[in-house]
């Protein structure tokens, strides 16, 4: 997607967000209660056309985008040192962002006591519900069980995607280590996440009247109840301190730590040379296409060694997402608290799992978290239709989760570089 089009785009979500505002305080106020909601079941169905169409893509750009990922390392058997150390910084620091986001929105609680208001929505009923409470009966052992499948085709049409994306791991994997023979398959996968790609961006030009949709559907129900909507709208703006609260002490505590202890950097100086990077992922909300600003910050400005940079960032960009992570992890929360369930910690386990291995699979184009949150939401039997509750702030968040992935990838970089320099004792 190009930053014109994704420009475009973000400008007609805007636009669909103020019309949602408008007809919800003055539909409300206006229009007769019948037709109002009469009006809120037509919205409601255009919020999920649009919800479906994200879903029809989930398997195969899930797939196709972890299998490369993987193959973009090269051969397994010859990673050697430094790529073993880059695999583990990167799991390590996505491991911490979503551990943090977790704690972080267990501990502030911001969807609490919105119960009444979502499940009055048309597609959540009792049984659904029951359904839903179902999954709080899973123990270890299932957890375990839960990584593999019994059969995969028959995971892939289900879209129980914890399975798919172990195997896409595996997968991808193997075909590094067959050589000529593996080239056909993983140019089939290359021509499939391009394809896919271009997919995620027909699907982003029916956002607008997606978000329209579901933000009016969802926030329309509230203002039928007294109080209603003055209480939703107060837990999304709690959800969203949540989540910046969290990725600031990722941003400015945990990473930082990390650049001044593994790389031997001083962090303020280290971020001040990253500073046009962070600020260009931050205005457009895609790591992909901050790239090549990344790597001329990191090699012109850092001083980093360009064989750190050439190999770290390109692989940070597509398998490295500490913000997209957390975010996913924070808003999966967020939205079972809004329903009024109460994750075991297994299944909080499970949604920490689900998080930080389906961000190795999101791209690194503007909403791309969105469409990954679905993958997590499912993995616990929570409603896609929550997706709704926070579609509204959505757009501005994107920009700091975008920002926070490319200050990781960037961290990473100084780290490879230490280590190629054998850099001793001391901060530089």
């Amino acid at each position: 997607m190009t930053g014109k089009h994704s420009n475009v785009i973000l400008v007609a979500i805007l636009i669909g967000l103020l019309c949602a505002a408008l007809f919800v305080f003055g539909g409300s106020r206006i229009l007769p209660r019948d037709l109002f909601v009469t009006l809120l079941g037509v919205c409601d169905v255009l919020g999920q056309f649009f919800l479906l169409g994200l879903r029809m893509i989930i398997v195969p750009l899930v797939m196709a985008s972890v299998v490369m990922g993987i193959t973009s390392l090269g051969d397994v058997r010859k990673i050697g040192g430094i790529g073993l150390r880059t695999l583990g910084f990167y799991a390590a620091t996505t491991a911490l962002a979503v551990a943090l986001g977790v704690l972080i929105v267990t501990l502030l609680q911001p969807g609490a006591g919105m119960g009444d208001l979502v499940t009055a929505g048309l597609h959540i009923d009792e049984q659904r519900m029951a359904d839903i409470r179902a999954k709080e009966d899973i123990g270890f052992g299932d957890l375990l069980l839960s990584f593999l499948s019994r059969n995969i085709v028959e995971s892939l049409a289900s879209g129980d995607m914890l399975p798919v994306i172990v195997f896409s791991l595996i997968l991808g994997a193997i075909l590094t280590t067959l050589g000529e023979r593996g080239k056909p398959l993983i140019a089939c996968f290359d021509g499939l996440n391009e394809a896919m790609m271009k997919f995620i961006g027909l699907v982003l030009w029916i956002a607008p009247v997606g978000i329209f949709g579901l933000v009016s559907a969802k926030f329309g129900a509230a203002t039928i109840e007294e109080g209603g909507l003055g209480r939703m709208i107060g837990s999304v703006g709690k959800y969203s301190a949540t989540i910046l609260i969290a990725l600031g002490i990722h941003g400015f505590v945990t990473l930082p730590l990390l650049c001044a202890f593994l790389a031997r950097r001083n962090p303020l100086k280290y971020a001040g040379h990253m500073m046009p990077a962070l600020l260009t992922a931050w205005s457009t909300a895609t790591s992909s296409g901050t790239l090549p600003v990344t790597m001329e910050c990191a090699e012109e400005r850092a001083g980093v060694d360009p064989r750190a940079a050439g190999f770290v960032l390109p692989l940070g960009a597509t398998i490295n997402m500490d913000g997209t992570a957390l975010y996913e992890a924070v808003a999966v929360i967020f939205i079972a608290q809004a329903y009024g369930i109460d994750l075991t910690f297994v299944q909080l386990l499970v949604v920490f799992v689900t998080a930080t291995l389906a961000s190795i699979g999101a791209a690194g184009v503007p909403q791309a978290g969105l469409v990954m949150m679905v993958i997590v939401l499912n993995a616990v039997g929570l409603p896609v239709e929550g997706i709704g509750l926070i579609l509204a702030v959505d757009w501005f968040l994107d920009r700091f989760r975008t920002a926070i992935n490319v200050w990781g990838d960037s961290i990473g970089a100084a780290y490879i570089d230490g280590r190629l320099r054998n850099v001793g004792p001391g901060i530089r």
